[in-house]
């Protein structure tokens, strides 16, 4: 019995011992919820309380001002185009009408076949040269349409054709798609300006100029205004050249249609607004049809594919933007 009794407490002392050096173990191994337990990688405290909402908000941060950015470039990279394509390629475009329908309108006037009264907008009507300002063989083209202006002056529809009976109207633009009447206001006094149409040459002399607040006094019945804008960077007026016909006034056949809101001086094209927009989008489409096609297959190739496409819509973009500004500019 007492050595029942002297070895029970030893025992009980014993095993009750496990308890408490488990207890002790398990909080010197670090349990999870001990200050000093194991975390997983990257937690902790200290890594817990380092995920700030600041650093969270830190990336969308960024992502908006990198889109900003790349916004911002290529908005830029899209105006400097249209200001290449107005100042540059459209005096190509220009120049290239002019080669096409010089040889065009030779034939038909040695064919007797010249336009002699109102004809198709954009057709050659008359051949005119400026000597004192180096215009020579420039194609006048029916209607003045910023359209119609895009390929060379432009004859006003409901005027008589150089030459005939009444006052004849030509406008041409001043700084874009080719300029070719960036030097009108140069003309003086006595300067001769010749056109030549299906019913022969017709000689002005210079009369008079003015811009479109001042009206010009000139009781000759047969003359010529040339109209076009009074500045090459601001086009907010007109000016214009009064001339009197020199040689024998020929028949005007009449029949002459009215003129649209488009082709009064100064005026864009507000037609051309919508098929702007369409071309906008249709470039919107190309862009992104391009963007997912290079992150799925071949950049090189995607590019490769998009970028000719992608141009031909840019250019027609730029040619409706082109027709919402002023006509003689």
């Amino acid at each position: 019995m007492d050595t029942l009794a002297g070895t029970s407490p030893q025992g009980t002392s014993h095993s009750g011992s496990l308890p408490g050096r488990q207890l002790a173990d398990s909080a010197g191994s670090g349990g999870f919820g001990s200050p000093g337990g194991n975390w997983p990688p990257g937690g902790g405290p200290s890594s817990a309380a380092g995920s700030s909402p600041a650093a969270v908000a830190t990336a969308p941060a960024n992502q908006m001002a990198y889109a900003l950015g790349v916004g911002l470039t290529l908005l830029g990279v899209f105006l400097l185009g249209f200001l290449a394509y107005l100042y540059g390629f459209s005096g190509i475009q220009e120049a290239r009408a002019q080669t096409t329908m010089y040889p065009e309108l030779r034939i038909e006037l040695g064919n007797q076949v010249a336009p002699l009264g109102a004809t198709t907008p954009g057709n050659p009507v008359a051949i005119l040269d400026i000597p004192a300002i180096g215009i020579k063989n420039m194609i006048v083209v029916e209607g003045t349409s910023p359209e119609s202006l895009a390929l060379g002056p432009g004859h006003v529809r409901d005027t008589p054709l150089p030459g005939q009976y009444g006052v004849t109207e030509i406008f041409g633009r001043r700084a874009t798609f080719g300029a070719p009447f960036d030097r009108l206001t140069q003309l003086r006094r006595g300067d001769k300006i010749t056109f030549i149409t299906g019913q022969g040459k017709a000689v002005y002399t210079v009369m008079a100029s003015a811009n479109g607040g001042t009206l010009v006094e000139d009781p000759t019945p047969n003359r010529l205004l040339m109209v076009t804008a009074c500045s090459a960077f601001v086009p907010t007026t007109y000016c214009y050249l009064d001339a009197d016909l020199d040689t024998t006034p020929a028949q005007d056949p009449g029949g002459r249609p009215g003129i649209t809101s488009s082709e009064t001086p100064l005026s864009g094209d507000t037609g051309a607004l919508v098929l702007t927009l369409l071309w906008g989008l249709a470039l919107v489409i190309v862009s992104a049809a391009a963007t997912i096609a290079a992150a799925r297959w071949s950049p090189w190739l995607t590019y490769l594919a998009a970028v000719p496409l992608a141009l031909a819509v840019l250019w027609n973009l730029y040619q409706s933007l082109a027709a919402l500004l002023p006509n003689v500019y």
